[in-house]
């Protein structure tokens, strides 16, 4: 640009197109257009070549981020060396090494696939916690809120899983190969019909867990509720019989009736209540009580009117 000007001052240098030192200087007129094209040719420039180098290593760094996450977790959750760590540390204190059980804990031959899975995916199992968190990865292991100790009087209620699914699935398999498989696999469930379902749970399963699905007491136990489980869970429990509740085979219901029981338990979850308010689902006792107490109202209120006339 033809001209004189002053020495460069405080206002710096930038480097020009050729990377070499170019003055940008107070004695041109900032308020010029000759000024601002120059400071657009000088620094402007540098950013519109540095800005496509720039978002090309961002999008490979990401990509090679991404990729190495993505192949790091399913190689720890399928390891079998990390599952087969697991089992010996959280569960073979009680079961043992090889899955036939101690003083502290019976035998897995003959349980089956559903069981383990059942076990472990509503967190009864193991029955101390395992103190994986990440905040605390040392946390010794810890009793679950309703146990004290190992011992035969502990009921194992539902908890929040310890392990993850991905975990939980070889974790399966890997029981399944020390003890040689046998025992009923995780059960398939199909469509089901919610009529048929609803007969047969009333008929086998109405009396312990209620008309509703919500529990109820049993000698020295109470048997769950079942709103928070999922269909694979209800079949399990339906073909292992956890805990004190019977074994339901093939022969008292077929994969069919399971189905439809499944889909059943999970209606009750969400109830269509045809007949107004629902009182709680506490069935016919609720509805005669306040029926009961209305009725007193009513009483009441016309002795009231009868007193004032």
């Amino acid at each position: 640009i033809p001209g004189d000007y002053p020495a460069p001052t405080a206002f710096g240098t930038a480097v020009g197109r050729r990377g070499l030192a170019r003055p940008i200087t107070t004695g041109v007129d900032q308020s010029g257009p000759r000024f601002r094209r120059r400071l657009a040719r000088v620094g402007g420039g540098n950013w519109l070549l540095a800005a496509p180098v720039v978002v090309v290593a961002s999008a490979i760094g990401l990509a090679l981020f991404s990729s190495a996450g993505a192949s790091a977790r399913p190689a720890a959750a399928t390891d079998s060396r990390n599952v087969g760590q697991i089992f010996l540390s959280d569960c073979a204190v009680c079961h043992g090494a090889n899955g036939r059980g101690t003083a502290r804990g019976p035998s897995l031959i003959g349980v089956g696939r559903a069981s383990v899975d059942y076990q472990l995916s509503t967190g009864r199992m193991p029955l101390v916690a395992v103190g994986r968190s990440d905040d605390q990865p040392g946390r010794p292991l810890q009793p679950l809120p309703n146990s004290q100790s190992l011992n035969d009087d502990i009921v194992a209620r539902r908890h929040d899983p310890a392990y993850p699914p991905e975990t939980i699935a070889p974790l399966v398999d890997y029981v399944a190969g020390i003890i040689g498989g046998g025992g009923p696999d995780i059960p398939r469930v199909g469509k089901g019909d919610l009529a048929e379902g609803g007969a047969l749970f009333r008929q086998q399963c109405a009396a312990c867990h209620a008309w509703a699905g919500d529990g109820g007491a049993l000698l020295r136990i109470e048997a769950p509720a079942l709103h928070s489980a999922t269909p694979t869970q209800i079949a399990e429990a339906i073909r292992v019989g956890p805990g004190q509740m019977p074994v339901f085979g093939t022969a008292a219901l077929t994969d069919k009736q399971m189905s439809s029981v499944v889909a059943y338990v999970r209606y009750l979850d969400h109830p269509d209540d045809r007949g107004g308010q629902p009182f709680w689902h506490l069935g016919p006792f609720a509805e005669g009580a306040i029926a009961l107490i209305a009725l007193a109202v009513l009483l009441v209120f016309t002795r009231w009117i009868g007193e004032r006339g």
